[in-house]
Formats: structure tokens, C-alpha cells, sequence
């Protein structure tokens, strides 16, 4: 929650090659006052199974940038091996890295001023991604 000193944020994750939420996706925050700042690591926590994230960690006082990292390097391997036992001969994940996985993180910084909340969603899929300011 926001107050007149800090911002507050809150995300969630769609996978659009499925058109379903990324459930189990782990995400950190991080956070720092100004540019130059160094970055300071709050915590973090996992999308539900609506792929939401209701929990992260409140922000400091001064805050003015914001990091979210989302950890989808394990979700999208957890994915291909659910479908690989759906459907035995399913393609290789082709043109991806070594681990089969092309995006294996996802970081996303954005500026926030005091007392706004910040909703950033992910549009997910195996070889590219989206983010907006949601409401």
C-alpha cells in the first residue's frame, strides 16, 4: 500500500502462448533513491496460481527507481517438461539458449514517484515478452 511517503507496486504474469497466468514464477524487488543509487534488495515472492503477486515488499522511504526480476527460466523449463509428458514427441524448443529457454530472466526498471501505486503485468511467452503500467 501507498502513502503520501512511498510507492507501492504490484505485478502479475500472463503467458500468451498459452493464454493462461504464470503460476510459480519467483520474482525479487529491488529498489533506489536516485540514478545514481546503489541498489538495495527488498525481498521477494512467487506468483499465485492466478499469476499474481500480492505480497512483494513494501518500499522504503526515498525510493525513486524499482527492479522487478522475474525468474522464468524455471517456470518455462517446468512447462516444456508438462508438455513434453503430455505429448511425448513434442518439437524441441528450437532457437533457444543451451537449456532450452531464450529469455531465462526478465528485469524490468521503472521510476516511481510517492504515493502512486505502480501495477506492472508481464506478457510472457517463450521468445519475447511485453510490460505496461496497469491500473
Amino acid at each position: 500500500m501507498s502513502t503520501d511517503d512511498t510507492a507501492s507496486v504490484s505485478t502479475h504474469i500472463l503467458d500468451t502462448s498459452i493464454g493462461r497466468p504464470a503460476e510459480g514464477v519467483a520474482i525479487t524487488l529491488e529498489a533506489r533513491a536516485g540514478s545514481g543509487g546503489d541498489w538495495a534488495a527488498l525481498g521477494g515472492s512467487a506468483t499465485d496460481a492466478d499469476g499474481r503477486c500480492k505480497d512483494l515488499p513494501a518500499l522504503p522511504v526515498g525510493t525513486t527507481h524499482v527492479r522487478l526480476g522475474f525468474e522464468t527460466e524455471a517456470y518455462f523449463l517446468s512447462k516444456q517438461k508438462r508438455q513434453a509428458e503430455a505429448q511425448q514427441d513434442a518439437p524441441a524448443n528450437r532457437d533457444s539458449g543451451a537449456a532450452g529457454v531464450f529469455f531465462p530472466e526478465v528485469a524490468i526498471t521503472f521510476a516511481v514517484v510517492p504515493g502512486e501505486h505502480y501495477h506492472v503485468p508481464l506478457l510472457l511467452n517463450p521468445f519475447g515478452y511485453s510490460v505496461y503500467r496497469g491500473s
